[in-house]
């Protein structure tokens, strides 16, 4: 038997009164998974333990059958991986994003979110200005980079906030604090005077584009060490197309092979269609393929509901419904998935639980499910997979019933 994963990020969040009192998944329309929810079972899963941050990298890690916990790993050490950044035992890498800050306000997390092609020369910059013997600068995609600090084990106990929890609020109270803040603080304001200098951001004023006027560090992390492969913990091979280094991340540490395939990436340009096709193919020579979709997340993040519902629409239109025909083809079971709620109300991450549905080969009976897939209908369903690592479990079981 084959196995296929669709993590859809953020696609979950709350009722919202301009569509009805629906979720965006809800309001989408989503006849793919809904046919799977038919012939299947739906339930919730507690992808965030209490008390983490309710991030992907928690989230996704669960989904990938590890424990958050006794695994952790911080997201930057993750999103480094990815990169071919090797840590040394001194190091911590932090995610750093290109943000726009406008009088003290964070008017865009995501730098009008820049492109990869448009954010490198300026990263570049910023390591051969600011680079030295204790910190360094990666360009990695889009507006999320990395940023290596040697030396400094402190910077592990600071109090970070992610830039995109504080979209259209001040900055100043949410800065780095703890032990060894003023490291960062002082780089923070180097790299502030080294941006309003360079020709790329003047280039992006001009042209009505929000200009870097400030880096962001947060989400540290060491080396990770011990970590079982996938393979040996599960007994499957497998492979995992992304279009964020955080999920290439998660599978360079273990041990999943990652799908170099064209056209994936972070937003609403991904070819959905292409990766999904791949992805499949490559079901050829892997037990287990996973499809991770980053676009409803960045919609969420924006507080466009259109925007998310679209992307929701289009994962169901190109992705599902291809693997969908394999589904009903025999040999393929299909695990179907947000990682989080990103609420459009708040335009960030919550830690409840998310729907789930399993369906395909040995999972569910046909027209046994509730013909719709969403939060109420998962959540009618009394089925919780809590802590929510267990969802693999469930999926590789002989049955699913």
């Amino acid at each position: 038997m084959k196995y296929c994963m669709i993590i859809m990020d953020g696609a979950a969040g709350w009722p919202l009164e301009e569509l009805g009192g629906l979720t965006t998944l809800a309001a989408a329309r989503t006849p793919n998974l809904d046919a799977l929810a038919r012939g299947g079972i739906v339930g919730l899963a507690q992808t965030v333990p209490e008390g983490e941050e309710p991030s992907s990298s928690a989230a996704c890690m669960a989904i990938l059958g590890y424990d958050p916990v006794a695994d952790f790993i911080g997201r930057g050490a993750i999103e480094a991986a990815s990169m071919g950044i090797t840590l040394a035992p001194d190091e911590v890498a932090l995610r750093m994003n290109l943000v726009n800050l406008e009088r003290g306000v964070m008017h865009s997390y995501a730098c009008g979110h820049i492109t990869t092609a448009e954010s490198r020369p300026i990263v570049e910059a910023l390591q051969r200005e600011l680079g030295d013997d204790t910190f360094r600068f990666h360009p990695g995609v889009a507006y999320r980079h990395i940023l290596v600090v040697k030396g400094h084990p402190e910077l592990m106990d600071i109090d970070y906030t992610a830039p995109h929890d504080i979209s259209d609020k001040f900055v100043e109270e949410h800065l780095p604090t703890g032990p060894g803040d003023e490291l960062l603080l002082g780089l923070m304001e180097r790299a502030r005077e080294l941006l309003v200098t360079l020709p790329e951001n003047a280039d992006r004023a001009a042209t009505g584009k929000c200009p870097a006027t400030d880096i962001w560090p947060f989400w540290p992390g060491f080396a990770p060490k011990g970590l079982v492969p996938f393979r040996e913990k599960r007994g499957v091979s497998a492979a995992m197309t992304s279009g964020v280094d955080l999920l290439n991340g998660l599978a360079v540490l273990t041990g999943i092979d990652r799908l170099p395939i064209p056209g994936v990436t972070d937003g609403s340009d991904n070819d959905y269609s292409g990766q999904a096709m791949g992805a499949l193919a490559a079901l050829a020579d892997h037990d287990l393929v996973v499809i991770h979709v980053e676009s409803p997340d960045e919609e969420g993040h924006a507080g466009e509901i259109a925007g998310k519902v679209a992307a929701i629409e289009a994962i169901d239109r190109e992705v599902v419904s291809r693997v969908r025909e394999r589904v009903e083809a025999g040999g393929l079971r299909v695990l179907a998935m947000p990682d989080h709620p990103t609420p459009i109300a708040i335009k960030t991450h919550v830690g409840q639980p998310v729907p789930f549905l399993i369906a395909g080969e040995g999972a569910g009976a046909p027209g046994a499910g509730p013909g719709f897939f969403d939060e109420s209908t998962s959540e009618a369903s009394k089925r919780v997979i809590d802590p929510g690592f267990g969802v693999m479990d469930v999926f590789l079981a002989p049955e699913v019933r």
